[in-house]
């Protein structure tokens, strides 16, 4: 290459304010210049109206398969057994509800998705507009830009005029929430009124939760706290921690003086209180008793009841005071219920 090319191909790529031997050079074009958007091209859709009504066909039948999908995800749940084995290759063998449950989901779910993409990419405005950046707080203007461009984006889509694709799809939208909804019973069994009982009822003994023994008040003093549960229940039977807990019991004896709720003290043996044990904000058991006041305390929650007012909060996020189990003594000197608790124990629930 000669010296004379040389320098002329470096002075080409010089910018404009570079200076050789005291003489500007000359300055070129921008060999970057924005070429711009190039030139919109019109769909088949654009300018066929046939061609248009078969995407819109296209997208509702995506919008109704949807809809099938949802249906046909309610009926397996309804159809298959938990216990379900079944071969599918090549999975092999696996649970026919999960599987049922997973490719109908997968079905109504696509078909929303699809059904969306094809209606943008067919039937919508797809010309490319450039605008510039903004700031990121809109003025006045700009908020009257955004909802003109939103009012002629709906306008574009055809929502309004394309009614098969309007129902379809909001039939879609509709239906595919109830699939959510139908395995929510998958979380257990219905506790109907299992939670408004417990195995207290009258007759049963206070038997002490350390010493397995029934309770007699002699047993029980002034300032002590001692945990209780029902006669029978013991801890090698299956359903025990869902007995107890519901059914643990908190004693207590105050002076009888001491007590400011009558009907506390009307269900109370010679200042002797049984109280649930289970917090009525999340169920945590209540273990903490300050003698000198009267009050428990929640140590999850901070949750305070006062045992001489009828076990009444007094601090924290609970709701209700704890349940109070009317007791006496029988014919062998042992302290038994009443009854059951007059209301659920534990938290509120929404029919409590």
């Amino acid at each position: 290459m000669s010296e004379t090319g040389s320098h002329k191909d470096v002075s080409e790529n010089l910018p404009s304010e570079h200076h050789a031997h005291g003489s500007e050079v000359a300055v070129t074009e921008d060999p970057f210049a924005n070429p711009g958007h190039p030139a919109h091209e019109y769909r088949r859709q654009d300018i066929d109206e046939r061609a248009a009504k078969h995407s819109e066909r296209v997208v509702a039948g995506l919008f109704t398969l949807s809809m099938l999908g949802t249906i046909a995800f309610i009926a397996c749940f309804v159809i298959f057994p938990v216990d379900k084995i079944v071969f599918i290759f090549p999975f092999g063998n696996v649970s026919a509800l999960n599987f049922s449950l997973g490719l109908t989901l997968a079905v109504a779910l696509l078909g929303i998705g699809a059904g969306a993409v094809h209606w943008a990419r067919t039937l919508m405005s797809d010309e490319e507009i450039a605008d510039e950046r903004h700031r990121a707080d809109a003025d006045d203007e700009l908020r009257a830009n955004v909802e003109a461009q939103w009012i002629q984006g709906a306008k574009e889509s055809g929502f309004g005029r394309r009614k098969l694709i309007r129902n379809t799809m909001l039939g879609a939208l509709t239906l595919v929430p109830l699939s959510g909804l139908v395995i929510l019973r998958d979380l257990g069994p219905l506790p109907e009124d299992k939670l408004r009982h417990t195995m207290w009822a009258k007759g049963k003994t206070l038997v002490n939760m350390n010493t397995n023994k029934p309770l007699r008040p002699e047993d029980i003093v002034v300032g002590s706290l001692t945990f209780a549960k029902p006669e029978g229940l013991e801890e090698s039977q299956e359903d025990f921690q869902e007995q107890i807990a519901k059914a643990a019991l908190m004693i207590v004896r105050l002076k009888p003086d001491d007590i400011k709720d009558k009907q506390e003290a009307d269900w109370a043996h010679e200042g002797i209180v049984a109280f649930s044990k289970i917090c009525t904000h999340v169920g945590c058991p209540i273990s903490l008793y300050e003698q000198q006041t009267h009050h428990v305390l929640c140590p999850c929650h901070q949750s305070t009841f006062d045992l001489s007012d009828g076990a009444r909060v007094i601090f924290g996020p609970a709701g209700h005071p704890l349940p109070q189990l009317r007791i006496s003594v029988n014919g062998e000197g042992n302290l038994v219920a009443l009854g059951d608790f007059a209301v659920p124990v534990g938290p509120a629930f929404w029919e409590r």
